[in-house]
């Protein structure tokens, strides 16, 4: 008996602009569109496009954004703060996407981005990015938390004043991932603040097709629940490195396929000094990630002790 066919990839993702994208994204400041993310290129590709097939339904104004396919949809909003109230914000912005994702044909999330700027301002409880993880817990339901989807928070450029959150759903789950080196973030303890962040380290897209895709979170020098090489961007892009590899063996281990740094289809680098520009360069050199597919963007990390934070996409080999 022949064995069927294996079912062809329904995501990829190539870093570069493309009419057809389901989610565009563009690293570039002073553009009124929820997907345009203020941090700014430093080297690499300045924009990033996931493909899903035909689009069935699309729109965009500036505060939200919309694009429906066959297996996956986005939905991206940008919500002014009042008063720099980022708590209220991430509430609100949760509220709506909940309520426009559910009842809809792609009721999974299954990856999200959180932008906002300064993320660190504030001391201790007061600092933004906890404020911003008190309003999202607020807003979300149970089925977001069973698992939570993959996802990333940085700090963009500028002065507080919107917050945008760009989610990729889908018909049908993701596998979540946890990281065996680190404490899964919604298991951290009070120290990090008063709510744990609600996401998962990476997600398993298309298991059942021939090459699955690996959606790494954001990803940074941190083993247990502990920042470590404080002071050395190098060194703590070499630990999120070891974070990586250790999520492509458990995405292996899921699937039964191999995800290796050649099969990167887009790495974004998040820097908080301009200034540590070539060490990670060095750094990512001998990597084995192609380095077309690597974006180097200017953005703040949410634990202020830390200076870089990777997240990619890797495609099954």
């Amino acid at each position: 008996m022949n064995s069927p066919d294996p079912i062809p990839a329904r995501l990829r993702i190539v870093p570069e602009r493309r009419d057809e994208a389901l989610i565009p994204f563009r690293f570039q400041s002073g553009v009124a569109s929820p997907l345009a993310i203020e941090c700014p290129p430093l080297a690499g590709p300045a924009d990033e496009a996931w493909l899903a097939g035909a689009i069935t339904e699309s729109a965009e104004t500036a505060g939200a954004a919309w694009a429906h396919g066959e297996h996956y949809a986005l939905v991206a909003l940008a919500l002014d703060e009042a008063a720099g109230d980022i708590e209220a914000a991430a509430a609100l912005a949760y509220e709506r996407l909940l309520v426009a994702v559910r009842p809809s044909a792609h009721p999974y999330l299954l990856r999200i981005w959180n932008y906002f700027a300064a993320i660190n301002q504030g001391e201790g409880d007061e600092e933004r990015y906890r404020r911003f993880c008190v309003g999202r817990a607020r807003a979300v339901d149970g089925m977001f938390n069973d698992p939570p989807p993959a996802a990333t928070a940085i700090g963009t450029v500028g002065a507080p004043g919107q917050l945008k959150v760009v989610a990729l759903c889908s018909r049908a789950p993701a596998i979540a991932l946890e990281n065996p080196r680190q404490t899964p973030a919604w298991q951290y303890p009070r120290e990090h603040g008063p709510v744990s962040p609600g996401f998962s380290r990476g997600a398993i897209l298309d298991a059942d097709t021939a090459t699955p895709r690996l959606l790494a979170s954001g990803t940074a020098s941190i083993v247990g629940h502990v920042s470590l090489h404080l002071g050395d961007c190098a060194e703590q892009l070499r630990e999120s490195l070891r974070n990586l590899d250790a999520l492509m063996a458990q995405a292996a281990g899921k699937t039964g396929h191999r995800f290796q740094p050649a099969g990167c289809e887009a790495l974004r680098i998040y820097l908080r000094h301009a200034a540590d520009l070539d060490a990670a360069r060095a750094v990512m050199a001998t990597t084995g990630i192609p380095a077309d597919r690597i974006s180097y963007l200017r953005g703040d990390v949410c634990r202020r002790e830390l200076d870089v934070e990777l997240e990619g996409v890797f495609a099954a080999t």
